[in-house]
């Protein structure tokens, strides 16, 4: 079966499915899905560890081959960077000490700094200082790459467009859910709906079985749309010129094998756009490295452009009503600098130094941040708590809530901590499985 049908039958068990049960069931499992361990004293269950994928074309096993012939060739010309535990270990306290040292001198020389001595240089050291290279997604349906939104809209477009030539009905409808806008995509569906419901309901009526192609209707929510004329070619129409206008005639003959137009209904009704997965794009990071504060532009809602006009128009607004903020004042307008955003970057401070980092909806929840970082740990079945810096330990209570509720937004840096391990002995304690001190790398 073909990944375009596998998407429309998955669509169709769904539905049964959740008529059946009514929802009122709980949550299923799979039945190819292997056995779950039982359940341990943590309210949080055990996962198998994250590792990104890679992103790259070749084989695993070309890339290993290439990255043993790559290590091989180095270790003779330089001097690694050594990501065993105890090198890594040390290289924290390093780093840690020198991050206060530093603290301090800036603290004594701060009087003597002048405030014009950073403009000049300022959008170098933000492409320096970015926390990450962007926002990246996964879509099984289509491969195991990982990339960014914009090329993956391009990738899905041109997958649909390279299987219209075995399924183009059920193609073509995935194609204007896919590569249109909602609006459009939605006016369009339902106007065809309409269409091949009036042939299936008065299969014998002339006037149902033609479309004038200069109709308006037609002209402004069909025929410019992505897919849509596919969908009717798929249906059994082909264009004919009658007293010298073209129109769209339907007859049985012509529709695709093996499709009828009840199911190209259907398939219209269930359509919607191919779902992408947000990657985590975790990374380990030195405490040097955790100083990368500035985030991307794929984390906003609008361009930083927009954020620094709306910002300084409201500044001024403020400062010629010389008026001051009430309290009501300043949580809407928090309220609105959370809405700006789409994604949240959080990272986790270890008590030996190293810090994960990973990348979330701001409709995701507190439980997901703890799933993330329990995946992450040696001893899965570790009980810990994530303090905020501003809020303090989350309680149970607030697992259901989302980072949007909690304010975790943009970039946000939580405290690991271990009630059962003193904070001396946690100091020189690895937690993380040693897989993940490979995505270490040397500054």
């Amino acid at each position: 079966m073909s990944k375009i049908k596998r998407f429309f039958s998955k669509k169709k068990e769904e539905a049964a499915f959740k008529l059946r049960l009514g929802g009122g069931m709980g949550q299923g499992h799979k039945l190819n899905a292997p056995k779950p361990d039982a359940p341990s004293s943590s309210s949080r269950r055990p996962m198998d560890v994250y590792v990104p994928p890679k992103r790259n074309e070749l084989s695993k096993e070309a890339r290993a081959a290439a990255n043993a012939a790559v290590a091989r060739i180095e270790r003779k010309e330089s001097r690694d960077f050594n990501t065993s535990l105890a090198a890594i270990k040390a290289q924290a306290k390093r780093e840690l000490e020198a991050e206060r040292r530093q603290k301090e001198e800036l603290s004594s020389a701060s009087s003597s700094i002048g405030a014009g001595s950073t403009g000049a240089s300022a959008s170098v050291v933000d492409n320096r200082n970015l926390a990450c290279e962007g926002v990246f997604f996964r879509c099984p349906l289509i491969s195991e790459e990982v990339l960014p939104k914009q090329a993956w809209k391009l990738k899905i477009k041109d997958f649909l467009y390279q299987q219209l030539e075995f399924e183009r009905g059920l193609t073509a409808c995935l194609i204007i859910q896919n590569c249109n806008l909602k609006e459009r995509a939605d006016d369009c569906t339902a106007t065809l709906i309409k269409y091949l419901e009036n042939i299936i309901q008065n299969p014998d009526e002339e006037k149902f079985c033609k479309i004038r192609m200069s109709n308006k209707i037609f002209s402004d929510k069909v025929r410019y749309v992505d897919g849509a004329l596919d969908v009717l070619y798929a249906a059994g129409f082909s264009e004919v010129e009658v007293d010298g206008e073209p129109f769209l005639l339907w007859t049985k003959e012509q529709m695709e094998e093996g499709l009828d137009l009840v199911t190209l209904v259907d398939a219209l009704k269930n359509s919607e756009p191919i779902q992408l997965e947000l990657d985590r794009n975790i990374k380990v990071l030195l405490p040097s490295q955790a100083r990368r504060v500035v985030l991307p532009d794929d984390f906003y809602r609008i361009s930083p452009e927009e954020i620094k006009r709306e910002q300084q128009l409201r500044a001024e607004a403020i400062e010629s009503a010389q008026i001051l903020k009430t309290k009501a004042m300043r949580e809407r307008e928090e309220q609105r600098n959370l809405r700006m955003y789409r994604y949240s970057l959080i990272r986790i401070k270890f008590p030996n130094g190293l810090y994960i980092q990973g990348t979330f909806n701001v409709y995701e929840k507190i439980s997901d941040i703890f799933e993330f970082v329990q995946s992450c740990l040696a001893d899965e079945s570790l009980e810990f708590n994530l303090v905020a810096t501003s809020e303090g330990k989350f309680s149970e209570d607030d697992m259901e809530k989302t980072l949007y509720d909690c304010k975790l937004i943009p970039n946000v840096l939580l405290l690991f901590a271990v009630p059962a391990i003193p904070t001396p002995v946690a100091v020189d304690f690895n937690f993380l499985k040693e897989d993940l001190l490979m995505l270490v790398q040397s500054m």
